[in-house]
C-alpha cells in the first residue's frame, strides 16, 4: 500500500474511533472523569492503534495484530474488574465495543476502508439503540422469538446450501428457487404479524400488501387467502391487500424493462398505466369497504408469525406448475412467444420480462415482446385470482375476483386491440 493509502486508512480509523467513542462517551457522560473504562479519546486511540497495527503488520507479519489485540484485551479485563468493584453494572458492552473498534481499525488497512467505516457506523448505531432494542425484547413473546429463529434458519442456513441448478423432468425444478418462495411466504407472514402488532390490523395488513407486492404478490395472496379462511371478519381487508400487492407488480415490470430494453417503454406505458390505474381504483374501493373490517372478530389478524407448513405446500404446488409449464413449452414449440409468456407468467413475471426484453436486442419484434410481457402479467394475475377463489373462498374470493377481474379485463382489452388495430 502506498503512503497516500496509509494516510487514508489511518484517517478512516480515526473516524471510526470518533463515531463509536462519541456514542460511548455520550451514554456515560454523567460518570466522573476517570471513572469510565473508555471514553471518546480512548476509542479514537484504540481505532488508531488498530490502524497502526495493520500498517506495521505489512512489514512485520500478522502476528503483531494478534499481540496488540491480546494486549488490548488484557487492559480491558483489568479495567472491567476495577469498574465492577465500584459499580453495580456488570455489562461488558463497552469492552466488546473497544475490541470491535480495534479490529475495524485494522480492517481499514486491508484495502477496505469504506467497508470498515460502514462497520463503525453500524456499531455505533447498534450501541445507541439500546433502549429501543431492550423494549423490543420485552414485547416479543416466546412464539415470536421462535419464529425469528426459524426464519433465520431457513434463510441464512438452509437457502445458501441448496444447489442453484435444475433437476427432475427437463431440469425444470430448481431447489434454490423453490426454497426462495418458501422463505418469501414465511417472511411475508412474519412481517404481516408484526405490522399488525405495531400499527393495528387495518394499517398493518395494507402496509404488508404494499411492501410484499415488491417481493412476491403471489406469496402474499397465498398467505392472506389462508388467513381469510379462518378469519372471515377480515376478508375485505385481506382482499384489498391482495389487489394492492398485485397492482405493484405492473410498475415493477417497467423498472425491469427500462434496465434491459428502454425502447420497449413507449409501448408498455399505456397498458401498464391502464392496469395500474384500474388496480389502484379497485384497491381504494376495497380499502374503503373494509374500513369496518374486523368488527366483531375475536382476535387480531395474522396471529401466527411463522407458518412453514403453508409455505412448503405452496412450494410443492409451484414445483408441479413449473414441470407442467416446461412440458407445455416444449410440446408447443419455442417459437410460440405468446404461449411461452402465458406459461411463464403462471409462476413468475420478472423472468419472462427480462427474457423478452433481452430477445428484442436479438431481433424479436418490439410489439411482440410488449404483448408477451403484458400477457405474462395477465396470466400471473389470473393465478392469484384463482388462489383467492380456491383457498379463501367466500366473500374474499368474490372481492378479489372483482378487483383483479377488472385488471385482467383492462389488460386483455389492450392486448386484443393490438392484434386488431
Amino acid at each position: 500500500m502506498t503512503d497516500s493509502g496509509h494516510w487514508l486508512s489511518l484517517a478512516a480509523a480515526l473516524a471510526i474511533g470518533a463515531v463509536i467513542g462519541l456514542e460511548r462517551g455520550w451514554q456515560r457522560r454523567e460518570v466522573a472523569e476517570g471513572g469510565r473504562v473508555a471514553g471518546l479519546r480512548t476509542f479514537i486511540l484504540i481505532a488508531f492503534a488498530g490502524g497502526l497495527a495493520g500498517v506495521l503488520a505489512e512489514q512485520t507479519g500478522r502476528l503483531l495484530v494478534g499481540v496488540a489485540l491480546a494486549a488490548l484485551a488484557t487492559l480491558l479485563v483489568i479495567g472491567y474488574r476495577r469498574r465492577s468493584q465500584d459499580e453495580a453494572d456488570r455489562g461488558i458492552t463497552t469492552e466488546i465495543a473497544a475490541l470491535v473498534t480495534f479490529l475495524l481499525g485494522v480492517m481499514t488497512t486491508a484495502a477496505t476502508p469504506l467497508l470498515a467505516t460502514a462497520g463503525g457506523v453500524i456499531t455505533a448505531t447498534v450501541l445507541g439503540f439500546k433502549p429501543r432494542l431492550h423494549a423490543l425484547l420485552r414485547r416479543v413473546d416466546g412464539v415470536e422469538m421462535r419464529a425469528i429463529l426459524q426464519l433465520a434458519l431457513i434463510t441464512a442456513v438452509i437457502l445458501p446450501l441448496l444447489p442453484d441448478q435444475g433437476y427432475g423432468p427437463w431440469q425444470a425444478l430448481n431447489p434454490r428457487t423453490l426454497w426462495t418462495m418458501v422463505v418469501l411466504i414465511s417472511a411475508i407472514g412474519f412481517v404481516g404479524h408484526f405490522a399488525v402488532r405495531v400499527t393495528g390490523p387495518r394499517r398493518g395488513i395494507l402496509l404488508t400488501g404494499l411492501f410484499a407486492g415488491l417481493a412476491s404478490s403471489t406469496a402474499l395472496t397465498l398467505t392472506l387467502s389462508r388467513a381469510g379462511r379462518s378469519q372471515r371478519a377480515y376478508q375485505p381487508l385481506f382482499a384489498a391487500a391482495v389487489v394492492m400487492a398485485s397492482t405493484t407488480m405492473f410498475p415493477r415490470m417497467l423498472v425491469l424493462v427500462s434496465a434491459i430494453q428502454p425502447a420497449m417503454l413507449a409501448g408498455l406505458i399505456t397498458p401498464v398505466a391502464l392496469m395500474t390505474g384500474v388496480g389502484a381504483l379497485a384497491t381504494a374501493v376495497l380499502a374503503w369497504r373494509s374500513r369496518d373490517g374486523g368488527r366483531g372478530a375475536s382476535q387480531p389478524p395474522m396471529q401466527r408469525p411463522f407458518e412453514l407448513a403453508t409455505a412448503l405446500r405452496f412450494a410443492l404446488l409451484l414445483a408441479a406448475v413449473m414441470v407442467a409449464g416446461e412440458a407445455l413449452r416444449r410440446y408447443a414449440g419455442d417459437a410460440g412467444v405468446y404461449a411461452l409468456s402465458l406459461v411463464s407468467g403462471l409462476t413468475d413475471v420478472d423472468a419472462i420480462t427480462l427474457s423478452l426484453s433481452g430477445m428484442v436486442g436479438d431481433g424479436l419484434d418490439t410489439t411482440v415482446a410488449e404483448r408477451g410481457v403484458v400477457m405474462a402479467a395477465l396470466a400471473n394475475t389470473l393465478v392469484k385470482l384463482g388462489l383467492a377463489l380456491a383457498i379463501a373462498r367466500g366473500r374474499m374470493g368474490a372481492l378479489v375476483s372483482m378487483g383483479l377481474g377488472a385488471v385482467i379485463a383492462a389488460g386483455a382489452l389492450w392486448t386484443g386491440s393490438t392484434f386488431w388495430l
